[in-house]
């Protein structure tokens, strides 16, 4: 069997850093800091919250030199170059574009914003303000899907009709739980379907058409929706999104020619396989990396935007804003006919 090869393969250490700042110390913001520090040398020199004593404790935690009791603070810092946003999704949209307006660059946990339209706020302060800013779709930047776009550009497996992606995770119901509350912008889509839509995205682009149907949890947010996405040249992508199973965690890319499995979990780092048209397996890619889980995997967005803005750019020519928002507007359509559907039961 073929063995496929990572194109242009990432140095994480040696190349371009900038300083990053730290907003919403929370469990994710840890994961992203321990990777950097683990598998990178882009130093973590700040960390906000509105909580003196958690700034201080995540500050202690992780090494972190400098710790403030605002947000305010941290982005008046002239030490600080980046900021890495990892606050309940509500937030993102008014604190990446505070940085942005501060002159800091930014690097905004997924989903980029809570809907389309704070995604495009973000875009324009991006453009208004000169500086970078990135949603933190970690997936993106992992081997196997830079070896699938390549899979893509070559034209190995014909035109692409159907694309298919898994993903969900098993968190017991608690209303006061940011996924289960709707004034942090809960729910399955914006979590964990995020990441599925994105491939549908990356592969197939903005669809032409959505159709959702899904069911909510007590507080109104939805826990568990499948999405169609369909294109009107004929493509189709199926998304499915849970708080309540775990499911396969498998994606898959098929086309005329051939196609692809991403083996479980589709948003993590891993391996993948390519199968002809008589559906044999006839090439592999195996991540030998040794980073292996997402939460260590998240360093390599970071590596990116150092990189990006040493070359000047304001936007990922791989993950630009557009495919975020793009892929929000699907969301958006997703979650406002899976609440239609939920009103006409009731």
């Amino acid at each position: 069997m073929r063995r496929l090869s990572e194109p242009d393969p990432l140095q994480l250490s040696g190349g371009p850093t900038l300083r990053w700042g730290i907003q919403a110390p929370g469990v994710i913001a840890g994961q992203f800091v321990q990777a950097l520090q683990r598998f990178t040398d882009q130093p973590v020199v700040a960390v906000a919250s509105r909580s003196a004593e958690r700034a201080k404790a995540f500050a202690h935690a992780h090494g972190i030199p400098t710790a403030h009791d605002d947000y305010a603070g941290l982005l008046a810092n002239s030490g600080v170059d980046i900021v890495y946003i990892a606050s309940p999704h509500s937030h993102h949209g008014e604190m990446a574009v505070a940085a942005l307006r501060a002159g800091k660059h930014v690097l905004v946990e997924k989903p980029l914003a809570s809907s389309a339209a704070e995604g495009e706020q973000i875009r324009d302060a991006s453009r208004a303000a000169g500086r970078f800013a990135m949603e933190a779709m970690h997936t993106r930047f992992h081997p196997r899907n830079r070896v699938l776009e390549a899979l893509l550009l070559s034209g190995e497996l014909g035109e692409i009709a159907m694309v298919g992606a898994d993903l969900g995770t098993s968190v017991p119901f608690d209303p006061t739980h940011r996924l289960f509350a709707p004034e942090l912008a809960g729910g399955c889509l914006l979590d964990v379907g995020v990441y599925s839509i994105w491939l549908a995205v990356m592969v197939l682009g903005r669809p032409d058409r959505v159709s959702c149907c899904g069911r909510l949890a007590e507080t109104g947010v939805e826990d568990q929706a499948v999405a169609v996405l369909s294109y009107d040249a004929g493509p189709q992508a199926v998304a499915s999104a849970s708080l309540s199973t775990y499911g396969s965690g498998i994606a898959s890319v098929s086309g005329t020619e051939g196609r692809v499995l991403i083996h479980s979990r589709h948003a993590a780092p891993g391996n993948l396989t390519v199968f002809d048209a008589g559906n044999k397996p006839i090439a592999e890619f195996v991540d030998d990396s040794g980073i292996a889980t997402a939460s260590d995997g998240m360093c390599r967005q970071a590596v990116w935007a150092a990189r990006h803005v040493a070359d000047g750019l304001t936007e990922s020519p791989h993950h630009p804003l557009a495919t975020s928002i793009d892929v929000l507007r699907v969301i958006d359509d997703a979650r406002a006919q899976v609440a239609t559907a939920a009103r006409a039961r009731s």
